[in-house]
């Protein structure tokens, strides 16, 4: 159902300003998108109107012009860098009798061709079922008749009718596996979150070099390369902090702006990674002139998948391609880290990004003193267990004065587990 051609399609982009005119940046994106698809553009055409045209998207003469130059360039393919409405789609198509496809249709196709484990191949392809329900039409007349042929005639359904229910059929199947990897990913995060291990995530615009981090971080050999969504399916790894013992480092898909809903839908399960973690660090590409507005689409998605309200420190990479920019670490008013500037292709302030880790997970931290009695011996053994015992000394009767320092999760989690805890705390 959704095979691409082999080779590289002539394709003509088009590009209709509505509410400002667009940048070089943003023209040049949407090219780079194109070709990632495996488009070869032959062709480019902008305007601009105050509103789509409910019928063509654009109006009469650029789509006359539009036409003129698919019959030059013998293209076969024309893509959109918005989003068409179904009747749009299969007008544009019958105007210009070849495919039409829009900026989420492209999107679609490069995750396809990306997705990597069974986990991605599906949620594309429930973004791609979604996508295609709203198209089943597509201009085909013929799909309204009733099937006929022998033992065919009749009342029943209609080819369109049948379609429309295998795809339902395969959307609620792919639904079901979905659910059940999403299971295996919650056991997942439960074991680490019992082992008191937090989560960091790798957040960004896609291409601004999370995966280069990731690896210079960890050792790890994501697959990374300087083109859209390289990285679909997301990847775990331990990465250990000075002084602060470990946490997982979670590398994910990259956001990009007009982010289509049905991907976001699809790929709830692997977002999660990202809506559970206890800090975000928002990669940003420091030599792109377009990164305010990067900034701003990798935010409205957090908030859309509701990881706005998760700490966020913001790393600028690819400082090496900048000629006034160096290694350093910024804070804010609150003497906390709020950004740091590093270069993850040549390593220049990965330490300082590894002191900041460790700085913040060590402000979670609890350090109290606490009285134990002699027959409060379990919660001594666990106190030990859990590695936050700083300093012991044995009492007159027989108990401990004992200094703690844990994690504020563990703590609280240890609180309720031990009823007796609270009422050993000395007040210093």
């Amino acid at each position: 159902m959704f095979e691409r051609p082999k080779i590289g399609e002539k394709a003509i982009l088009v590009h209709i300003d509505m509410d400002s005119k667009a940048d070089s940046d943003e023209l040049a994106e949407f090219q780079e998108l194109s070709i990632s698809a495996g488009a070869m553009p032959v062709g480019f055409v902008t305007g601009t109107r105050r509103s789509p045209d409910s019928r063509l998207f654009v109006g009469s003469g650029k789509a006359e012009e539009i036409g003129d130059l698919i019959q030059a360039e013998e293209a076969e393919l024309v893509i959109f860098n918005h989003s068409l409405s179904p009747s749009q789609e299969r007008n544009l198509e019958r105007e210009f009798k070849c495919r039409v496809v829009d900026r989420t249709g492209l999107i679609l196709d490069i995750f396809a061709q990306r997705a990597r484990s069974f986990e991605g191949k599906l949620q594309v392809e429930l973004a791609q079922l979604r996508h295609l329900s709203t198209r089943l039409v597509r201009g085909w007349t013929h799909l309204e008749r009733q099937k006929g042929g022998i033992g065919l005639r009749g009342p029943g359904e209609t080819q369109l009718e049948t379609d429309r229910r295998l795809l339902n059929h395969r959307i609620a199947q792919i639904r079901r596996r979905l659910e059940k990897v999403a299971s295996q990913r919650n056991q997942g995060r439960k074991a680490r979150s019992k082992a008191e291990i937090p989560t960091v995530s790798l957040v960004g615009y896609t291409n601004a070099g999370k995966s280069t981090l990731f690896n210079s971080l960890t050792d790890a050999e994501v697959y990374a390369k300087d083109q859209l969504f390289a990285t679909l399916d997301p990847t775990l790894r331990r990465l250990d902090l000075p002084g602060e013992g470990a946490c997982i480092l979670a590398d994910t898909v990259g956001f990009i702006s007009h982010l289509p809903h049905e991907l976001v839908a699809a790929f709830k399960s692997t977002l999660q990674e990202t809506t559970e973690a206890s800090l975000l660090l928002h990669v940003i590409d420091t030599a792109s002139p377009q990164r305010a507005v990067c900034i701003a689409e990798v935010n409205d998605v957090l908030k859309q998948i509701g990881a706005d309200k998760i700490p966020q420190i913001e790393v600028y990479n690819k400082i090496d391609l900048t000629e006034d920019e160096a290694a350093r670490i910024e804070r804010g008013e609150d003497g906390l880290v709020k950004r740091i500037w590093l270069s993850a292709q040549t390593g220049e302030g990965l330490d300082l990004l590894r002191e900041a880790l460790a700085e913040f997970y060590h402000q979670e931290h609890v350090h109290k003193l606490l009285q134990l009695q002699p027959a409060d011996g379990r919660l001594r053994a666990r106190l030990f267990e859990l590695g936050g015992v700083i300093s012991e000394k044995t009492t007159e009767t027989g108990g401990w004065d004992i200094e703690i320092d844990l994690p504020k999760v563990a703590y609280e989690r240890l609180l309720q587990q031990e009823t007796a805890l609270e009422s050993r705390l000395v007040i210093v």
